[in-house]
């Protein structure tokens, strides 16, 4: 699972729907009709780890980030006798004390605590009957809109018996080149007017990052209504080919979980409250209901769900030269337009310094030297630069290889 600051859609989709609770027509929400209730976020599987649960408030329009549940009580009860604990171990995000694992035949039990007494129990689950991802490809495709792209694909089979309903997860990491990245530096040297601004020797390498990114979107598959169990050529991811991130080497981790008939459900709903169509319509459904209650007044409301599934995982690389060779390159994240910024402006005792200022506040990286430069006269000034973003990957990335990560 991933913190809930990165899934946005989820916490704005809440908001939206509290906001609209009720209304059978359209009408603009007023700010206080926003309800504050509590967000959980929270699935345990069968991989033996420190499970991690998420506790934040609702937010509307007008606040940027969510506000994290802080100092609560959190700990799932295994059978009704076996506890295992959380402690909070950044705002808002709850990590077990110990490792360990759904099993199963198991019953659990989440169980929340709050800082002024209230306490919410979710329904007894168990762990469904999963399997493992059977094989994990892609393929160069032209989607449904004429997009040409890469399609990440799913293929599983699974016991007629087991669960039919399964939710995607990925962290995509990619290598990311710095176009313009020179060896050579731009710094100032102190002056009674304007820094003198001089080249140098770069300190440290920054041409080449890696990057992580999960997915922010409820990617939903069932066999329900099929003749098999079997997922066959399920799209998990789209990748335009115009998108930077193919540009060189990318590889993608996706993550299977296998969900009871109840969590596709709660899901399946959450996904559709996501979309415009259906937050808009004339019809607006109502509060989205899951396995969470109140032990004291079942009419307090709570959003989220408790989940334990079966997980499964593979990870695949592939370069845009397998799919694409000898083809351009996708455009960079940044046009990378070159310029000469000028030394300072105005000629008077107090000039408005330029290029040290753009050096100093580092937003700029130094190609080459301008061959057009005479001098403070000059259109220009003396050196071709670009954004940062251009010769300096870490603005996008880490320069810090991945463990995973496989040439």
């Amino acid at each position: 699972m991933k913190l809930l600051k990165k899934h946005f859609c989820f916490l704005v989709v809440i908001s939206i729907v509290l906001l609209f609770i009720g209304c059978v027509e359209e009408f603009i929400p007023k700010a206080g009709e926003f309800n504050d209730i509590l967000v959980v976020e929270a699935t345990v599987t069968n991989e033996m780890k420190h499970h991690k649960i998420y506790l934040n408030r609702t937010y509307s329009f007008e606040d940027e980030i969510a506000l994290a549940e802080t100092n609560a009580q959190v700990m799932i009860l295994e059978d009704s006798n076996n506890q295992h604990m959380f402690e909070e171990s950044e705002p808002g995000v709850y990590t077990s004390i110990n490792p360990f694992n759904v099993v199963p035949g198991s019953n659990y039990q989440l169980k929340i605590t709050m800082t002024d007494g209230s306490s919410f129990s979710s329904d007894q689950m168990t762990l469904p009957q999963g399997s493992a991802i059977d094989s994990l490809y892609t393929e160069r495709i032209v989607n449904d809109f004429g997009e040409e792209g890469m399609g990440i694909y799913v293929d599983n089979t699974n016991a007629q018996e087991g669960s039919k309903n399964f939710r995607y997860e990925y962290i995509e990491t990619y290598k990311v080149i710095a176009p313009d990245w020179n060896s050579v530096a731009l710094v100032n040297v102190p002056q009674p007017v304007c820094p003198m601004v001089i080249k140098a020797g770069r300190e440290r390498e920054e041409r080449v990052c890696y990057t992580s990114k999960s997915s922010n979107g409820i990617i939903l598959a069932s066999t329900d209504s099929f003749d098999e169990n079997r997922v066959q050529r399920f799209l998990v991811r789209f990748i335009d080919r115009s998108n930077y991130i193919l540009s060189h080497r990318y590889s993608i981790l996706v993550k299977q979980y296998a969900q009871s008939n109840a969590a596709h459900s709660f899901y399946e709903a959450l996904k559709e409250f996501s979309s415009s169509e259906s937050l808009f319509s004339e019809t607006q459904p109502g509060f989205l209901e899951g396995n969470l209650h109140s032990d004291s007044d079942r009419n307090k409301q709570v959003l989220g769900y408790f989940d334990v599934s079966t997980v499964s995982e593979k990870r695949i690389y592939f370069d845009y030269e397998d799919y694409f060779p000898g083809e351009e390159l996708p455009p960079y994240a940044d046009p990378c337009q070159r310029a000469a910024p000028k030394v300072a402006a105005g000629h008077s005792s107090e000039p408005r310094c330029i290029l040290p200022v753009l050096v100093e506040m580092d937003l700029i990286r130094y190609v080459t030297d301008n061959s057009s430069y005479t001098g403070p006269q000059s259109e220009g000034g003396p050196f071709i630069t670009v954004p940062r973003v251009c010769g300096d990957c870490t603005v996008l990335g880490s320069t810090e290889i991945p463990t995973f990560w496989e040439e």
